[in-house]
C-alpha cells in the first residue's frame, strides 16, 4: 500500500471522490503542511493554523497509480485558482499533492510539469514534501455520509462506472 495526500479545496467533496474509487483503501481528512501542531478547524478559518484541507489517500497501487489519482484530482480542481475552489475561499482550499517519499514526489513534479506544458502557464498547485499532517475533527471525517445534501464542490459524477469500487 502507498499513501499520498491530496489537496482540492473543501476536503470533504475530495474524500467523497478518492473514497468512491476501484483500489483506494481508505480515507481521512486532515491539515498538511502548516505552522502549528494539532490545528482545529476553526484555527485554519481564523488564520492562526496555515495548514491545506487535504485528503490522506491510502491506495493499492496494483490497483490504480499515483498517477491515476492525480489525473482523478485535476478532473475536479481548477489548478489555476489561489487559495480557493468552488465557493470556499481562505488558505486553507488551496490545492496540493503532498508526498511522503521521493518517487511519488518525482512522478507529482513531473505529472504537474505536463500539465503547466500543456497549458502553457504556470499552476498555482504546490507539489511540496510532506511536512506535518493531522487528522481533522471526527464531525469532518466521511463528512458527506453522515450529511448526504452537505456542500460539495466536487462533481462526482467524473468517476466513470468502471472506475468505482
Amino acid at each position: 500500500m502507498k499513501t499520498i495526500y491530496l489537496a482540492g479545496g473543501c476536503f470533504w467533496g475530495s474524500e467523497k471522490y478518492f473514497e468512491s474509487l476501484k483500489g483506494v483503501i481508505s480515507t481521512e481528512v486532515g491539515y498538511a503542511n502548516g505552522n502549528t501542531a494539532n490545528p482545529a478547524y476553526h484555527d485554519l478559518k481564523e488564520g492562526k493554523a496555515t495548514h491545506a484541507e487535504s485528503v490522506k489517500v491510502v491506495y493499492d497501487e496494483n490497483v490504480i497509480s499515483l498517477n491515476k489519482l492525480i489525473e482523478h484530482l485535476f478532473r475536479f480542481i481548477d489548478p489555476f485558482a489561489i487559495d480557493h475552489q468552488g465557493e470556499d475561499y481562505g488558505h486553507q482550499y488551496r490545492t496540493g499533492i503532498f508526498y511522503e517519499d521521493e518517487e511519488s514526489g518525482r512522478i507529482a513534479e513531473t505529472f504537474v510539469k505536463a500539465k503547466e506544458k500543456e497549458a502553457g502557464r504556470k499552476l498555482s498547485l504546490k507539489v511540496e514534501p510532506l511536512k506535518n499532517y493531522y487528522p481533522a475533527e471526527d464531525y469532518h471525517q466521511k463528512y458527506l455520509d453522515k450529511n448526504p445534501t452537505g456542500y460539495c464542490h466536487v462533481n462526482l459524477h467524473l468517476i466513470k462506472p468502471e472506475e468505482k469500487k
